[in-house]
């Protein structure tokens, strides 16, 4: 069946429908990920989007039941140069096409992703349309293409109710922004108890779990949005150590005054590298954000940056200096991924360990 995509500066391309059929609107970005489709699929930071893979074969080893990195695929819609609908992999129980249909999720194929991708980077990241309808009418949905935004994502795809996982470790509340389900199993590897918080959680419900450290998630969407998860952030700093991912180190930097921009076509794939500063270290990350700290915007006597990105210079990681508080803008987790940076998990069980023989002061 033939589908057509559609972005806001007019470009087309043709190509075939796979999965779900019909049409959606949504904002294009691109990974550059060789593999991990379905954990880019599931990862909630995705969400009002719709993924395009640079990567040219994809859907060869099939979907999984382990791989998934929340309940359900977050993206909008979904575009590959090859879907492989043959796929050879012992764990495999479904094709991607399968998947896509039981999710309702519209996929394109047989277009120049490489193309789409160039365009993107040299115009920035633009909403589009995907549809597979032969009724349809580019002209009928281009105000709504144009006039396209994501609206409070995190509300959406956080958890409704605190979840509780077994650990005979530190106790961490981690608030759901939209969480992959990699940084709880990072954290119960290390033997922590993990209390799953909603992102409307108040900082009082929070703190009544009496946690020995804060863990703050990823997710989607702008993190000038989520003016109340940072007033909450705000009230928790300085009440337990905070290990902030993603969206959690924006909005850090954000309940610290400091400041966030829209990166020109984002981060997203698992070949970045990244230095640590104190290391001296060069890391290759994982990452999936569209929005970046601003470096001359942070105060200097209360932060510092850890970590920057070696191929354009923005902040990677910030460790603050009045509080027991650090956070990253990468993945450590990764899922998909190289699991390099997996240490800062190590790092934030000793600060856990340095706060609690202290009895809550900073060494």
């Amino acid at each position: 069946m033939k589908a057509i995509l559609a972005l806001e500066d007019g470009t087309q391309f043709v190509g075939e429908a796979f999965g779900a059929t019909g049409t959606v609107v949504g904002e294009i970005v691109f990974n550059t990920g060789m593999t991990g489709y379905q954990e880019v699929l599931t990862d909630a930071s995705y969400a009002g989007q719709i993924v395009t893979m640079t990567y040219p074969l994809i859907g060869n080893y099939g979907i999984n039941q382990e791989d998934c990195e929340s309940h359900k695929p977050q993206v909008m819609g979904f575009i590959v140069r090859e879907h492989s609908d043959m796929p050879s992999n012992w764990r495999s129980t479904k094709t991607l096409d399968q998947y896509l249909k039981e999710y309702g999720i519209i996929g394109l194929k047989g277009i120049d992703t490489r193309a789409l991708t160039r365009i993107l980077r040299e115009k920035g990241t633009m909403n589009g349309v995907i549809s597979s309808d032969p009724d349809f009418k580019l002209q009928e949905w281009m105000e709504q293409v144009r006039n396209y935004t994501i609206v409070k994502p995190v509300d959406q795809v956080t958890v409704k109710e605190v979840q509780h996982y077994e650990g005979t470790g530190h106790r961490v509340a981690l608030l759901d922004y939209g969480v992959k389900t990699n940084i709880i199993r990072s954290l119960r590897k290390r033997g922590c108890e993990v209390y799953v918080f909603p992102a409307t959680s108040s900082s009082e419900e929070i703190l009544s779990a009496n946690p020995d450290g804060i863990m703050l998630s990823n997710g989607p969407g702008d993190p000038k949005d989520c003016v109340y998860q940072i007033n909450v952030i705000r009230e928790l700093l300085g009440k337990s150590p905070i290990f902030g991912i993603c969206l959690g180190h924006q909005l850090t930097a954000l309940a610290y005054g400091g400041d966030t921009g829209k990166l020109k076509y984002g981060h997203r794939g698992g070949n970045h590298p990244v230095k640590d500063l104190a290391k001296d270290r060069t890391y290759i990350t994982s990452q999936n954000h569209g929005y970046a700290v601003l470096a001359d915007k942070l105060d200097d006597k209360k932060a510092v940056v850890s970590h920057i990105n070696m191929n354009d210079g923005t902040v990677e990681g910030v460790r603050y200096l009045d509080t027991p508080t650090f956070t990253v803008q990468f993945h450590p987790e990764a899922s998909p991924g190289p699991m390099d940076t997996g240490y800062l998990f190590d790092e934030f069980v000793q600060l856990m360990n340095a706060y609690k023989e202290t009895k809550g002061g900073l060494k």
